[in-house]
Order: C-alpha cells, then sequence, then structure tokens
C-alpha cells in the first residue's frame, strides 16, 4: 500500500480546526490493544516476515514476536517497506511545507534543542495522524500502541522523590524532553489535552531508533523487545527499508529481541523506554556529588559502575573517588593524580591509589551505607502511594531493589577489603 503524502499534507494543514470529538482512537489506560488488527494492516501495506514469526503477550498489555521455527543466522526475520516507516526527513517532506512545523522546531532550535528535532518530527508525526483518526493511513498501528507507559517521562514528583539519584537525573530529563517538545508544539496542539501529548512523546522515543542522525520507526519492527543477547539486527537501507536480519540461528520457540542501548547499566533503559533489564550486569555507582569529578577525568556513567553479580567496582570508580578525596585534602596530590590518569599513567596512578587507598575505601562505604539506607526509606514512601493514583510504584519498587541488591554486594566486597 502506498501512503498519499499528499493527502497526509492537505489533512495536516486543517488539523487546527478539528475538535477533539473528532479523535477516534481512545487513549483510556485500560483500553485493549488491537494488535492483530494491526498486523493483517501491516501485511496488506507489504510487511513480510519468515515463516512461524507471529506476536504473542503473556499479560495482554505487552505483545512482541516469537518464531515457531527454526531462522537460520543472517537470514530475513522481518521486512517493512518505506512507505509505511516514519522517518524523521519523510516527515520534514511531507510535512514540513507547512507553517506549524517549521515554527515548532524553530522554536527548538532557539532553545538550543537542535539535536531534538528529529526525535520532535517523529513525535509531531504521531501527533498528526492521530488528530486524522480513522481516517489516517495509520490508525490500525495507532489503535495497536500501548496507553499506559511508565517512562521518564509519565513519572510525577513523587516518583522522582522515591528513586536514586541517578535514575531520578535520567528520567527528570525525559520529564523535561516531554515539557519542551510541548512547549514548542502549542501552535499545533491547542485543542489537545497534555495527556495526549504525553503518549505521543512517549510513543516516539521508545518506538523510534536513531541512526546516524536519521530517527526511523517501522510499524511491526517496533514490536521487537529489548535483550542483552539479540536475536535480531535491525538495518535500514539507502531507499529507506527496514530489514531485521537474524544475529545467530534462533531455534523455534524464541523470543525475538533487539538492542535499546548499553546493556551494563540497567538506568537508562529504566528512565528511556520504562521498564527494568534485570539482565543488565550492572547499574552505575550512583555518586552524583562526584559528577565534576567524573567529567574532569574524561569518564561517563557508563564508566563507573557496580556488578550486579559479585560487587565488583569499576577501576573508574576508584579514580573518581580517589581524585575526590585529593581535591579536598590536598589540591597540589589531586593535580599530580590528575595528570596520571590523563597520561594514562598506571604505574604512579597505582602508588596513589596504594597510599591513599584506607581514603577511598572509607569514601566509598560511607557512601554505600548512605544510600542504603535512603534506598529503604524512598522505597518505604513509594510503597504508601496509592496505585490508582501512582500506577509506575510496582516498577520504582522494583528498580530499587536491584539497586539494593547490587549496593549490598559491593558492601560484602568493601567490607571484606
Amino acid at each position: 500500500m502506498k501512503v498519499d503524502h499528499l493527502q497526509i499534507l492537505v489533512a495536516a494543514s486543517s488539523i487546527l480546526t478539528k475538535s477533539a470529538s473528532s479523535f477516534s482512537i481512545d487513549l483510556s489506560p485500560n483500553v485493549q490493544r488491537d494488535v492483530y488488527t494491526m498486523a493483517d494492516w501491516a501485511a496488506n501495506c507489504g510487511v513480510q516476515q519468515a515463516e512461524g514469526v507471529q506476536l504473542t503477550s503473556y499479560d495482554g498489555l505487552d505483545y512482541f514476536p516469537v518464531t515457531q521455527s527454526d531462522i537460520p543466522a543472517g537470514s530475513p526475520v522481518m521486512y517493512v517497506p518505506n512507505d509505511i516507516v516514519i522517518s524523521s526527513s519523510k516527515v520534514a517532506q511531507e510535512l514540513g511545507g507547512t507553517t506549524c512545523l517549521s515554527q515548532c522546531e524553530n522554536s527548538l532550535v532557539q532553545a538550543g534543542l537542535q539535536d531534538k528535532v528529529a526525535l520532535f518530527r517523529i513525535f509531531f508525526k504521531v501527533l498528526a495522524e492521530y488528530q486524522n483518526g480513522e481516517q489516517s493511513a495509520y490508525y490500525p498501528w495507532l489503535n495497536s500502541l500501548p496507553r499506559l507507559f511508565n517512562t521518564g517521562a509519565s513519572m510525577t514528583y513523587d516518583c522522582f522523590d522515591c528513586l536514586p539519584p541517578y535514575a531520578a537525573y535520567c528520567a527528570f530529563a525525559e520529564r523535561q524532553n516531554l515539557v519542551n517538545f510541548q512547549k514548542a508544539a502549542t501552535p499545533f496542539t491547542a485543542n489537545l489535552d497534555s495527556e495526549v501529548t504525553k503518549w505521543a512523546y512517549n510513543v516516539a522515543i521508545t518506538r523510534s531508533r536513531e541512526v546516524n542522525g536519521e530517527r526511523y520507526l517501522a510499524p511491526m519492527v517496533d514490536m521487537f523487545n529489548h535483550g542483552a543477547d539479540t536475536e535480531v539486527e535491525i538495518s535500514y537501507d539507502g531507499n529507506g527499508e527496514c530489514y531485521a536480519m537474524a544475529s545467530y540461528d534462533i531455534p523455534a520457540g524464541s523470543p525475538l529481541r533487539v538492542s535499546y542501548g548499553d546493556p551494563t547499566d540497567s538506568t537508562p533503559l529504566f528512565a528511556t523506554y520504562g521498564f527494568l533489564d534485570e539482565s543488565a550486569t550492572g547499574t552505575f555507582c550512583k555518586l552524583m556529588h562526584m559528577l565534576k569529578e567524573m567529567e574532569e577525568l574524561g569518564y561517563s556513567f557508563a564508566d563507573l559502575l557496580f556488578s550486579k553479580e559479585n560487587g565488583d567496582i569499576s577501576p573508574q570508580v576508584y579514580d573518581v573517588v580517589l581524585y575526590h578525596v585529593l581535591k579536598k585534602s590536598d589540591q597540589n596530590l589531586a593535580q599530580q593524580f590528575y595528570q596520571a590518569v590523563m597520561n594514562g599513567d598506571e604505574a604512579t596512578k597505582g602508588q596513589f591509589q596504594e597510599q591513599y587507598w584506607q581514603y577511598t575505601k572509607e569514601e566509598l562505604q560511607q557512601h554505600v551505607d548512605g544510600l542504603l539506607g535512603d534506598l529503604d526509606q524512598w522505597s518505604q514512601t513509594a510503597s504508601g502511594y496509592d496505585l490508582q493514583t501512582h500506577p509506575r510504584v510496582p516498577l520504582i519498587l522494583q528498580h530499587n531493589a536491584f539497586v539494593k541488591d547490587t549496593f549490598l554486594k559491593v558492601k560484602a566486597k568493601l567490607d571484606y577489603m
């Protein structure tokens, strides 16, 4: 099926005259997702999938592909034609002629958010198709999407207050991105409830992927769940055709998963996508009060990890903590240690670590013990919330339990040293 781009453009130009009552997609949280009608629609649009691939669900909420047949490595699992792939460049071509989209994008750029323009276009497209209701070429896909999301963008300040600082930081960043998009889209969304724009943002951020600066959203391919060990690799060719290929020989009965991001730290995935990846190998050490030292040493959150399996502490954590300790006590020593790290002088760095090990250990123990106490308090607070008004409490408690288990292993290791 070919999407009539001219029809979409004309429809988009008249959207502002529509009333909220004309939108026929029910976004109530308890509405059943019409996934199988979407699958039929996708097949009629030219989506192809390997024999035995089908959508399934354990709870009627989350649907994902599995295979009932063996799939050889390197063979196609799914194909989505360019006609129904939504991309940021196609949105610019389809809707960029409208003053509204240009005005919205200019607002983002003026706010210093140029890097968000590609994602904003996907968000804008979802809203445009939502407002077209049953007249949208994408209606079956839209009506199959989740209504309730557990992302950072959907969290409230009560949620942030019950999370460790790094998780709250990541989740709040998503919430702020949502607010920025809502502000920029004001000329386009004057007749829409903020819950609708929040839903559209969540659809865009959780179901599209960035490839070399371009943002793509491929219906049906967006049904793949995340996995640390991925069965499927996604790619787009020069024409915007989407291909999902088997990463290895996939046996019948396997789920089909792709990677949403770094599997070594569960927190960014938690904030952006609204789930806890319990297969993650570790978590950020939560040294948010040492961010300046982390940045000065050239490290990132992904470098400063505690292992979930055995409580191992990444070497970069020791560097940051010692640098922090030295800066508090002797700026000259701190500068010497800084130079050793920057120059890759492992011998000098090792001498510093050995000489000041007791101070590093005590600082780390104080941090770990303090966070463990805070985690109990945060989880106790969350447990007192009404699930009707705070539906993300179970996920928050699950996340905090994951962090607590990891930190207890780190504590045991530190106490033994």
